[in-house]
């Protein structure tokens, strides 16, 4: 059987430093656990355009296409604002989703009970929040045509065109479902069929998905209703799926009920490759932070919770992804904080390294 294999794409900003800490704990799997990975590294965004002139080199976006899985760091900074939208860092990242057709993007909401107090919301409402928002992520309003900003008259028109096939629908209904049945077994569709034709296409298409999984209890919800619910008692929900736009809010609005961005993980999943895999993109949430990069105040879990999604999703690997979660749920728990996590109680932060130190001898305790 052959290694699996992983591409590291640090980015930018913070990206070098959160994913230096992930580096650690892959490198323990390979001395604690006998699980070694074929790893390779390249760049994106503007460390791609600083050394190749463009975010994404076509010889990465090959050897993306090739490996196992892909695990990128952020990308973007104030340094390359001035740029031509094609060469925007964020266009190495897009490249990237699209080509290699990564239609599924899963973002966890997960509130480790050492951090409750520090959303907005009461900790009744989100100690022990558990929930995964299912975006589609290569069609909808962002990729359908016409698009632009045309002359009309004697003024300018923006166009965005909201657009779905019945066969985009179809497969992120069934990845989302899929997943359903791996947790709660429970799954709500959000969209706006009250108001948009695509979204009563979206509600036909996930409801004959759904008598396919005749054990999943399937609900929709418009959107706006799913947000306004979300910040009421988001306990409700355990698999939500909906489309890219209302994804793209939605999963923001949910981070944030966990009080931190520098705590959640995402995975963007395609197709089945010939070994039985997914192609499969890992990242944080976070950006590329060029405000604090490069002075060791990063908080780097949400790059180590993606490789432990990649564990999960990519590599069959279930227990040790698990075995990741828990050491860093057992981080917290022992009041170990970066910067974005501190209180007012007087806690001395952590280095991004000490954090990243930390979490692997709460690997070590485990064994």
């Amino acid at each position: 059987m052959s290694t699996p294999s992983l591409l590291i794409l640090p980015g930018d900003g913070i990206g070098p430093e959160v994913m230096a800490e992930v580096r650690k704990i892959v490198d323990w799997f390979g001395a604690k656990r006998d699980l070694t990975f074929d790893v390779s590294e390249d760049l994106v965004g503007g460390a791609a355009y600083d050394a190749h002139g463009t975010p994404l080199h076509d010889d990465t976006m090959a050897r993306a296409q090739d490996v196992d899985a892909v695990l990128l760091g952020a990308v973007g900074g104030p340094k390359y604002d001035a740029l031509d939208f094609s060469l925007k860092p964020e266009r190495g990242l897009l490249r990237l989703r699209k080509e290699m057709d990564l239609f599924a993007n899963l973002r966890p909401a997960q509130c480790f009970d050492a951090l409750s107090h520090f959303s907005s919301l009461k900790q009744e409402v989100v100690a022990g929040l558990d929930i995964m928002i299912v975006r589609e992520l290569t069609s909808g309003v962002y990729f359908g045509e016409p698009r632009g900003i045309f002359e009309e008259g004697n003024e300018r028109v923006g166009i965005n065109t909201q657009r779905y096939t019945e066969s985009e629908i179809d497969r992120v209904a069934r990845s989302a479902f899929e997943l359903a049945m791996k947790r709660d077994k429970k799954l709500c569709s959000m969209e706006k069929a009250n108001v948009m034709e695509s979204g009563i296409l979206w509600r036909e298409v996930v409801t004959r998905v759904g008598q396919d999984y005749p054990e999943v209890e399937l609900s929709h919800m418009y959107a706006d209703a799913g947000a306004m619910q979300l910040t009421r008692w988001p306990k409700q929900f355990d698999v939500i799926v909906t489309d890219n736009l209302f994804g793209d809010l939605l999963s923001d609005l949910a981070a944030m009920l966990t009080g931190s961005l520098g705590m959640l993980p995402s995975a963007s999943l395609g197709a089945p490759m010939s070994n039985g895999r997914p192609k499969a993109l890992y990242e944080p949430v976070h950006g590329s932070a060029p405000d604090i990069a490069g002075q060791g105040k990063a908080n780097p879990i949400a790059c180590i919770l993606s490789f432990a999604m990649a564990l999960r999703y990519s590599f069959d690997q279930g227990d040790e992804a698990a075995r990741v979660e828990k050491a860093v749920e057992a981080v917290l728990a022992d009041g170990v904080r970066t910067a974005d996590l501190l209180g007012e109680d007087g806690t001395v932060p952590v280095s991004t390294s000490e954090m990243g130190d930390a979490i692997v001898a709460k690997l070590d305790a485990s064994l």
